[in-house]
């Protein structure tokens, strides 16, 4: 009985410890967390805007616009795309990743609806079925579904639910578009509305993007190269930045630009068939770059020993694929130099002094470090091309072994490798790593949930990643669940915002662990959405809606209080201000919200801690005289929602509540007179009383239980 005690506290002490990691590694990229995605393959470095239609919503006319200004329609599929859809009012557009799906789907809604339509993007987590008798269909509208995943409940999409669907759409006017893999042609419910897509010819791109630029003239001979290298090309978006390019810059920075340098040097360093001693640095630097040279230098021989290991073992597994001839060879691989970096990998890997992992006084560390972010990914690129079960078996143990074990720079790096081998092996990583670091403990799972964040750099990715969390949120463990709701925060909560906050209110009516994990995530959504208004309100309105419909006196009204509490207590991601008051300051319209909730946990058994989190919002502005406006608008908003009675005695309590130490600050009561003073018509009585001396006996109305202090 004695250790069942002991477990549950420490449960809750690691799931704590797991939230303050996944919170740290957010404040240290918080600057540029948001709408980063990679649509090339490559990082277009922070502050990129991703496609129209990524994030579920509005595609408006512009985005539209910048999608399709040099959009040349691949003959004969699009015509052939635009008269399934004109007929169905749905249609599929099936292909490889880049081959300019996502473009066709919006030129195809555009012309079949006018350049004016305004457009709809649908999560890719939705379930086709159950569209049709949605209320997100309505009349005359065109939406999109990139990068669908296909239906995440057990039972398949049924080809009488498609075609209920497309009847639905034909009867509002309305018309769908969907982009998915070529898996998706096997699907037999799909199949006839599928359409396989390909990239326009990459030279007539070129020539189309070329007669829309100002014109650049060429010789002969660079023309010949150039035209040969762009026939080379099967990415539309290459083609189109090379024409960028040429206009812009000239036609050497265009073969800059199509040659890919970085691609030519790391295919050159593979191609000389490095030794082991050589080749694993290197690997383990594709998941360790960054981190201090002396933790890295530890972390690569215990590389070198699990391969060691497996040589040693002498065993072949079965049931796997055999490797190349370019394997790690035995003997010892740890015995290496800080000087061979000079000649072991020119070019590609050079060294930086960063912060260590303490990060005080501004103390650094040598980091070993990639020459670009590109280099990066075309290392795993090559690693996962070129070696076969003989490197990855022992390199997959290694990295579980870091999960496990690692400080927390290491798993933030260990977590951006595996996002990028997901791009090449996204079974693999998903059944081989998340779904056993899912399970596992606090460690592992922080792991899990950042490389799925991180996957979302990539836009075909970031579907993927939100299917994963979606499988893990009901009948696969507690451990799992929780994963989930730490995923589900970050770049994966910014991107599919009302995918989130849907299942992290299912997740927190779960048992206690896992909805203490579903509330924490909710906090630190908010958090990390301080610098998008517009997600702030979304999530603000989202628990309030969840208040006004849940049954009063009922769980779930409960669990919904909770969050809202919560949400109130909350810091700022990066200080230990409050929240709300930040809020109050830079997001308009949040005033009305906040007051909403405030009203709600004032009367629910929380009232004490909805009264000490006011207090801590008016201390935090007390000095700041551009938000008096936004605090008068919060008292309004709290006191239309009161009774007479209700807001006597939040007087009352406040009042006592301004007395305590930690908020008898000057000015404090000051800004409570401006939340108080200005919601009831005072009379000239009231007007000679102050706020210290408005207090009341009566206890707070409609509170149940609760001390009042």
């Amino acid at each position: 009985m004695t250790a069942e005690r002991r477990e549950e506290p420490d449960e809750r002490k690691e799931d704590d410890r797991g939230f303050d990691d996944l919170r740290r590694v957010h404040q240290l990229v918080n600057n540029n967390f948001y709408g980063v995605v990679d649509a090339s393959g490559a990082a277009f470095g922070f502050g990129a805007a991703s496609s129209p239609g990524l994030a579920p919503g509005t595609v408006e006319p512009v985005e539209v616009d910048r999608a399709l200004r040099f959009y040349l329609p691949p003959q004969p599929r699009f015509d052939e795309a635009f008269g399934k859809l004109r007929e169905d009012a749905l249609v599929v557009l099936t292909g490889q990743d880049n081959c300019g799906r996502g473009a066709g789907s919006l030129a195809l809604l555009r012309r079949i609806l006018g350049k004016e339509a305004r457009l709809r993007s649908l999560s890719p987590a939705n379930a086709l079925a159950d569209l049709a008798a949605s209320q997100d269909l309505k009349p005359g509208q065109g939406y999109v579904i990139l990068d669908y995943v296909g239906e995440l409940r057990p039972e398949a999409v049924q080809a009488y639910d498609i075609g209920r669907l497309s009847e639905e759409l034909g009867r509002k006017g309305s018309y769908l578009v969907i982009t998915a893999g070529d898996t998706a042609r096997r699907r037999l419910a799909l199949r006839d509305h599928c359409v396989p897509w390909q990239a326009p010819d990459p030279e007539e791109l070129f020539e189309h993007c070329r007669r829309q630029l100002p014109e650049t003239g060429l010789e002969p001979g660079i023309e010949k190269e150039l035209l040969e290298r762009v026939s080379e090309q099967r990415r539309p978006a290459d083609v189109v930045a090379a024409a960028l390019a040429l206009s812009r810059e000239g036609a050497e920075k265009a073969l800059d630009t199509l040659r890919d340098r970085h691609r030519e040097r790391v295919q050159g360093w593979f191609g000389e068939r490095p030794a082991a001693d050589d080749l694993l640095p290197l690997a383990a630097l594709a998941f360790l770059e960054g981190i201090p040279e002396r933790t890295f230098e530890k972390e690569c021989a215990a590389l070198a020993t699990h391969v060691r290991n497996w040589e040693q073992s002498g065993e072949t597994p079965v049931a796997e694929p055999n490797g190349p001839t370019a394997v790690p060879s035995s003997g010892a691989v740890a015995g290496q130099s800080r000087a061979r970096w000079r000649e072991r990998a020119v070019g590609l890997v050079t060294t930086e002094h960063r912060l260590g992992p303490s990060r005080k006084a501004g103390r650094t560390e040598r980091c070993l470090v990639f020459t670009s972010p590109r280099i990066r990914e075309l290392v795993i690129a090559e690693l996962y091309d070129l070696y076969g079960y003989e490197l990855w078996y022992p390199l997959r143990r290694w990295l579980g072994e870091l999960a496990l074990l690692g400080d927390l720079d290491t798993r933030t790096e260990v977590a951006r490798g595996v996002a990028l081998l997901a791009r090449y092996a996204l079974v693999e990583v998903d059944e081989s790593l998340l779904t056993v670091w899912s399970d596992g403990v606090t460690n592992q799972r922080v792991t899990a949930a950042l490389t799925l964040q991180f996957m979302c750099d990539v836009e075909h990715l970031a579907p993927q990643a939100l299917s994963t969390v979606v499988s893990w949120v009901d009948n696969r463990g507690a451990e799992r669940a929780m994963t989930a709701a730490m995923a589900l925060t970050g770049r994966l909560g910014s991107l599919y915002r009302m995918d989130a906050l849907t299942w992290l209110w299912f997740l927190a009516c779960r048992g206690e662990r896992v909805a203490f994990s579903a509330r924490r995530s909710l906090v630190l959504l908010l958090q990390t959405a301080e610098r998008e208004p517009e997600r702030v309100l979304l999530i603000l309105r989202y628990v309030r809606t969840v208040i006004a419909k849940v049954a009063p006196g009922s769980r779930e009204r409960s669990i919904a209080l909770r969050i809202a509490v919560q949400l109130l207590e909350a810091n700022r991601l990066e200080t230990a201000e409050p929240m709300t008051a930040a809020l109050l300051r830079g997001v308009p319209d949040s005033a009305r919200h906040l007051a909403s909730l405030w009203v709600d946990v004032l009367h629910s058994s929380n009232r004490s801690r909805a009264v000490s989190a006011l207090c801590r919002t008016l201390v935090q502005l007390r000095d700041d005289p551009s938000v008096t406006g936004a605090v008068r608008e919060l008292g309004e908003g709290m006191r239309n929602a009161m009774s007479p009675r209700q807001w006597t005695a939040l007087r009352h309590h406040l009042s006592i509540a301004l007395r305590h130490p930690d908020h008898a600050i000057p000015g404090a009561v000051q800004l409570a007179q401006v939340l108080l003073g200005s919601l009831r018509v005072q009379t000239s009585a009231d007007s000679r009383r102050s706020t210290a001396s408005l207090l009341s006996t009566v206890p707070f109305p409609s509170a149940q239980g609760g001390r009042s202090k």
